[in-house]
């Protein structure tokens, strides 16, 4: 358990570091409108090769759509769970856990768009204008969503070659979504690189909690 919260903090420092990079180191005005962005000749090179697809936007749109809808099965499960047991004390512990990581997104989401890292490289809407961009929303919902079921298959998946195509599915789809949203171009390699770190703590502090409770 010590392990993973050790992981975590090493990931989430590391996050950090990508952060402060961001702001300060190679700072150039190279996104739409002037915007700045650190770390600007690797982001600039990243972006120029994959340039922008809107297929490939898309296409992660529809697949962080099917792993939400993944984690939602947990949310009427605990829902059950709350009906059947009355009481919100006697829905399983890791369920509940999930529920606060959910939470957890959501506030790093608002935390985000509230104090804005950088912006897009591209206008995606002439009306939205500039929009947040770091990190990427998409990569740490479908890292964390996908990590989170993966690791508890082994209580809810019972039969073995069930849970391992399930794993294997969710593996899949998380590496094709964070694949994707850069091939896509409507995010810098760094926000990329920080959604992904972001995740792993995140996940990592999930495994330890995790395993807390079977102690």
């Amino acid at each position: 358990m010590k392990k993973k919260y050790i992981v975590s903090a090493i990931f989430g420092i590391l996050f950090f570091i990508v952060m402060i990079m961001v702001k300060t180191v190679d700072v150039a005005p190279i996104g739409p409108e002037g915007s700045k962005i650190g770390l600007s000749k690797i982001n600039k090179a990243v972006h120029k090769a994959f340039g922008v697809n809107e297929s490939w936007d898309k296409i992660t749109e529809i697949l962080g759509v099917l792993i939400i809808l993944v984690g939602l099965v947990f949310a009427f499960l605990g829902l059950k769970q709350l009906i059947e047991r009355k009481s919100l004390l006697k829905v399983d512990k890791e369920i509940l856990a999930l529920g606060v990581l959910y939470v957890v997104i959501g506030l790093i989401y608002v935390i985000f768009e509230k104090i804005v890292i950088n912006y897009r490289p591209v206008i995606l809407s002439e009306k939205e204008g500039l929009e947040a961009s770091f990190p990427s929303s998409h990569t740490v919902l479908a890292c964390v969503v996908a990590g989170s079921v993966i690791v508890l298959a082994g209580k809810y998946i019972k039969k073995s070659e069930l849970r391992v195509a399930a794993r294997l599915v969710l593996t899949v789809l998380l590496l094709i979504t964070v694949v994707g949203r850069l091939v896509a171009g409507i995010h810098w390699f760094t926000d990329i690189l920080a959604g992904a770190l972001l995740s792993a703590a995140l996940i990592a502090l999930f495994m330890g909690v995790i395993e807390g409770f079977s102690e």
